[in-house]
């Protein structure tokens, strides 16, 4: 009974974390470049050059094909029209090895966008995106980076179904507002 009662409450308190991210929203976010796949063709990632092209959702997952990350790619996949609609990139990343995420990003990404691998963890670390009771594996966490290398928006909740209107929301409120300026 006792033993039920802790796990049920880490439970709680691990899908309770809501709102929270390392880097706040304003900081400079840390460049990086990592092997990507987008389906199932390798390539070089790299943040600078996609912040050239407009913002960038930078989504961090425990691990690929486990029940929640699929989940959370299947809904990125289904809303890249609209984060293209708005000059978005998303990418995520994970420690998986890259022949798991050529799989991953066929089956779970559906070859709509990219997703890198972080296995020496440097990226997860730099975005505080490591998951606290592991820390071979990444958090649950979105970024929204905007084209000036700042941190527009973040979220950090492990369940991933708010991550994907969460940020699409972020990106529509800094295309709105960057629209602003621009006149």
């Amino acid at each position: 009974m006792r033993r039920q009662l802790a796990i049920a409450l880490t439970a709680v308190l691990l899908l309770s974390q809501t709102a929270y991210a390392a880097l706040p929203d304003g900081a400079k976010a840390p460049l990086f470049t990592a092997t990507a796949t987008l389906g199932g063709k390798t390539y070089p990632f790299s943040l600078a050059k996609a912040l050239k092209k407009g913002p960038v959702v930078l989504y961090f997952y425990l691990a690929a094909f486990t029940p929640g990350c699929t989940l959370e790619a299947h809904l990125f996949a289904q809303a890249m029209p609209e984060f293209k609609a708005l000059g978005a990139t998303v990418i995520g990343v994970s420690h998986d090895s890259i022949a798991k995420l050529k799989r991953f990003s066929v089956s779970a990404c559906r070859k709509k966008f990219p997703v890198a691998a972080d296995t020496t963890g440097r990226i997860m670390r730099a975005y505080d995106a490591v998951l606290p009771s592991n820390p071979l594996l990444a958090n649950r966490v979105s970024y929204v980076i905007t084209p000036s290398d700042r941190i527009f928006y973040s979220y950090t909740n492990l369940d991933p179904r708010r991550h994907v209107a969460n940020t699409l929301a972020a990106v529509r409120r800094w295309d709105a507002a960057h629209k602003r300026t621009m006149h």
